[in-house]
């Protein structure tokens, strides 16, 4: 029996520093924090608030030009300082940890059914097949489909939101004892979030686990949380029961954080807006098992069909759950990956377009990641990641035009220039996402494809970007196609709404036509899971 009046976590002056070339960084300054058995406990903020790194530095994942002080005690043991052979008894067993990017934490040469079995082989002393059914078991639990079908499978052949139920169902492998998901739905579309939350809640009360939510979604915590703890700049600056934080808030910061919420509308472009990018009846399969020493494999459809006309000055939405080929099309669309259907730029014909004709047309159709940790180069700083497209598309400029270009581009996004000579591991999520969109439009594309854009950020970073994002398509005649979960994001983003099940169109209109009266069984179940949560 669980005893909720006992604390397994107590966290007291914590502090996490790191060292750049532009000085130490103080990410979290002396913070304290108690998490009782069976609690959830959220802890909330902004990006950079000190949130993820807190939690990394508890349990000892820093990167190597990060510091940790301070105390963390789990049930009376010191995790600070803590050998690693020690402190590898405690993680992975007693407490765990779902990580914000799944495709980054997911090792791409061993399947996920390995991977899953690892911590359950390591600490259990079982053989890899003795631990396939427990394996079995968490895929699931987590909600994969065909689970016997996807053990074999790799990271990359899974969508974001599968992959991050992988780190779930890797997570829960030892029925822990402490669980610390960060951001653990941000990849999720809003029906599967629901019910990874309902499943988190019902192992919650079977196990007695207790939970440390980290999450910029508030409406998540309204509905999942007992406790909450609110951070700002590396300080807690308010906490209190999730009744007292969200009917009786005290800081203004606080009550920021409840009032952002996206807004607005798009206006459609003009009826004789010219067509930019157009992909008609496009298919995509994808080749599902055989290999080195064997030709058997099945071909799965991950899009069928679909046409998709996208006008200048236009946004369009593309909804749906996770494996609906949302982000399928979208790298279709740019001629990313083998697939079938009739392709057009602007006036060209690209339908037939290799890998080198398609080079001069890349800085005019840019693609920002769902990932952007695995899509950022850990060996160079940021000013060089941004700057990168220059170098191919604008040799004749010179590094002191390409600075400039970059200063621009951070301001831009909303982020200190400064920050141009740090490396991507010393930002937060949010802020990377940030560095994404900067390489994108540092170019002044004609088309970009956003692939969940704001999933990695809080909300009123979520209402800064879209506003960004709105300004620049103004200023410059940008096309956008805006691939998302969040239906809030793609109400106040989009003029022109996709909805996408099973690689096909189920759905697609006006943007208010398709909120206001959704016309397809599926769109209502989306919209309707949506606005419950929020």
């Amino acid at each position: 029996m669980t005893d909720k009046n006992e604390t397994i976590l107590s966290v007291r002056g914590l502090k996490v520093d790191f060292t750049t070339p532009d000085g130490d960084v103080n990410a979290v300054k002396g913070i304290d924090l108690d998490v009782k058995a069976g609690e959830t406990l959220a802890v909330v903020g902004e990006s950079g608030s000190g949130k993820s790194q807190t939690m990394m530095g508890i349990m000892g994942l820093l990167a190597a030009n990060g510091k940790v002080t301070g105390s963390a005690e789990y049930r009376g043991k010191q995790l600070i300082g803590l050998p690693i052979k020690e402190l590898n008894k405690v993680r992975g067993s007693k407490i765990t940890m779902i990580f914000q990017e799944p495709m980054t934490s997911l090792d791409p040469l061993y399947t996920i059914g390995r991977q899953i079995a690892e911590p359950i082989v390591h600490h259990k002393g079982l053989s890899f097949k003795q631990a396939k059914v427990r394996v079995l078991e968490l895929l699931k639990l987590v909600g994969i489909p065909e689970p016997e079908r996807r053990i074999n499978s790799y990271p990359h052949e899974m969508s974001g939101g599968q992959r991050q139920r992988v780190m779930i169902a890797m997570a829960l492998a030892n029925e822990p004892d402490l669980l610390i998901a960060d951001e653990p739905t941000t990849a999720l579309d809003v029906t599967i979030q629901a019910q990874i939350l309902d499943l988190l809640r019902d192992l919650q009360k079977r196990f007695g686990m207790a939970i440390v939510l980290i999450t910029h979604d508030l409406g998540i915590v309204k509905h999942f949380a007992e406790t909450v703890v609110v951070m700002r700049k590396g300080e807690v600056v308010e906490r209190g029961t999730v009744e007292q934080i969200f009917e009786r808030p005290q800081e203004d910061y606080t009550k920021m954080l409840l009032d952002a919420v996206p807004s607005g509308s798009k206006a459609p472009p003009a009826e004789t807006a010219p067509v930019v990018l157009e992909g008609r009846n496009v298919s995509v399969d994808f080749r599902i098992g055989g290999g080195f020493l064997t030709s058997a494999h099945t071909l799965f459809r991950a899009v069928d069909g679909v046409t998709i006309r996208l006008q200048e000055g236009q946004t369009i939405g593309i909804v749906g759950e996770s494996g609906s080929g949302k982000s399928t099309l979208g790298r279709a669309l740019l001629r990313l990956l083998p697939s079938s259907g009739h392709y057009h730029f602007a006036d060209k014909n690209i339908s037939s377009f290799g890998r080198s004709a398609m080079r001069p047309l890349r800085k005019q159709l840019q693609l920002v990641f769902q990932d952007p940790y695995g899509s950022l180069s850990p060996r160079q700083t940021v000013g060089e990641i941004i700057t990168e497209g220059l170098l191919i598309h604008e040799p004749q400029l010179s590094r002191s035009d390409r600075d400039k270009r970059a200063v621009a581009a951070l301001k831009e996004v909303g982020l200190d220039p400064a920050a141009r000579n740090r490396y991507p591991h010393e930002f937060s999520g949010g802020q990377r996402q940030r560095i994404a969109i900067a390489r994108a439009i540092i170019l002044k594309p004609k088309v970009v494809i956003l692939d969940e854009p704001t999933s990695a950020l809080d909300r009123s970073v979520q209402g800064q970007v879209i506003e960004l994002l709105r300004d620049l398509q103004s200023k410059h005649g940008l096309s956008y196609i805006f691939i998302s979960h969040d239906l809030a994001v793609i109400k106040a983003m989009s003029d022109y709404v996709v909805v996408m099940k099973n690689g096909k169109i189920v759905e697609e209109g006006q943007t208010e036509d398709i909120f206001e009266s959704p016309h397809h069984e599926y769109t209502k179940t989306l919209i309707g899971a949506a606005f419950d949560l929020d």
